[in-house]
């Protein structure tokens, strides 16, 4: 059980958790999960945090797709966004880096879905764990983390 199952349970949303063999050496964590859970890969999502001045933002987005920091920039309202150190992510969220889920962390962060996760009827996201995926509605995930849907991809 991890906080982000946790969340999803205590919530009462509807939610499947899919677990896998996860490859340390495996060079894109999300690529992986689409392929070991053999799902599109356009409804996997990753979790990235990134600095926006004094504050932590979270953006999910495609697994195959790359963040665009000047769009997430907009979309918060901020006159820059980089990526956040992993020790400060670590320790904000609660997870590990390749684990982070969107769901359960430590504080809730300002969170920015990427708009093409509207267009699908579940998105699997990090489950707080390598090796494991949440599959939610999209509607449900931006409804717990209070999220907003934005063009945040390329």
């Amino acid at each position: 059980m991890t906080p982000a199952i946790n969340m999803a349970k205590k919530n009462k949303i509807s939610f499947k958790v899919h677990e896998y063999e996860h490859d340390p050496a495996a060079e894109a964590y999300g690529k992986e999960a689409a392929e070991k859970l053999g799902v599109d890969p356009d409804t996997v999502f990753k979790t990235l945090v990134v600095s926006a001045g004094k504050d932590l933002v979270v953006a999910v987005v495609p697994v195959m797709k790359r963040l665009d920091l000047k769009l997430l920039a907009k979309a918060v309202g901020a006159k820059k966004v980089a990526m956040a150190e992993v020790k400060l992510v670590e320790k904000t969220t609660g997870y590990v880096v390749g684990g982070v889920s969107p769901l359960g962390q430590k504080k809730l962060l300002t969170t920015v879905i990427d708009s093409s996760a509207e267009g699908c009827e579940t998105v699997f996201v990090s489950a707080g764990r390598r090796g494991m995926d949440i599959e939610l509605a999209p509607q449900d995930l931006a409804r717990l983390v209070k999220a907003s849907f934005s063009p945040v991809s390329r």
